[in-house]
């Protein structure tokens, strides 16, 4: 049994789904490690983790709808030091995950034909966002 951590940085122009699938593939692929379970945990309170519909765009704009519509921007949250933006950010952050578990099959993770990897950026500003990743097998 082997391990292998290391660290994602994805890019982020705003609020939005950013699919990563790709750049948690490279990185699994470059461990060498073939059949085992994949960690991947987003180290920030505003940004979320998401295995999602990757085909149909209009499926997506409809969840960051939803999301805007259940935790709005307003001048009622007390938490409200970084900009209206902010507890609706962490309002969205503890209703999705911070992280997710994949498993690893044949040196790829083990995804539906239409699910990709996503990182959900709640604020509306550009972030560059941290996702720890750790794979355990062989």
């Amino acid at each position: 049994m082997r391990q292998e951590h290391g660290e994602l940085v994805v890019t982020t122009n705003g609020q939005g789904l950013v699919l990563m699938t790709g750049q948690v593939r490279h990185w699994v692929e470059a461990t060498g490690i073939g059949d085992g379970l994949l960690t991947l945990f987003c180290r920030h309170t505003s940004a979320s983790l998401l295995v999602q519909e990757n085909a149909s765009a209009a499926a997506r704009d409809d969840l960051e709808r939803f999301f805007r519509h259940i935790a709005p921007e307003s001048d009622r949250y007390a938490h409200d030091e970084e900009g209206p933006d902010d507890m609706p950010a962490h309002l969205r952050t503890a209703l999705t995950n911070t992280s997710l578990s994949i498993p690893v099959i044949g040196h790829r993770p083990v995804l539906g034909i239409w699910q990709g990897i996503y990182l959900f950026e709640h604020r509306k500003g550009a972030h560059r966002r941290r996702v720890a990743v750790h794979l355990l097998g062989e």
